[in-house]
């Protein structure tokens, strides 16, 4: 691959990653994160080989970063939604057993 595909390569990914979040297709950002290491470290060779500028890839790995940042938080919020859900279903849970017990005991 050249080193403009390499970099076109980091580009493709962030606006993949981009939309995986937008959509919170949490499922296809986890499969797009195992192609971060193998999608950047071509471009991170070149740069040791100077076939490359440190600009073009310092702007890449920032916004790399910077998305990788409102990924964790959102994925941090949709994991606390879900915790609140399921604290919520065993409450109500309770709540029916509850009533259910009330129900069976009552004198007749």
């Amino acid at each position: 691959m050249s080193v403009p595909e390499q970099l076109e390569a980091v580009d493709t990914l962030v606006e993949h990653l981009k939309t995986a979040l937008a959509e919170k297709n949490w499922e296809e950002l986890s499969r797009l994160n195992e192609l971060v290491k193998p999608t950047i470290e071509p471009v991170m060779a070149a740069l040791e080989a100077g076939e490359l500028s440190a600009e073009p890839v310092r702007q890449r790995l920032a916004t790399l970063q910077t998305f990788c940042d409102r990924a964790n938080i959102s994925a941090n919020e949709a994991r606390a939604e879900a915790q609140k859900a399921l604290k919520e279903v065993s409450q109500n849970r309770s709540a029916a057993k509850a009533y259910q017990n009330v129900s069976l005991n009552r004198p007749k």
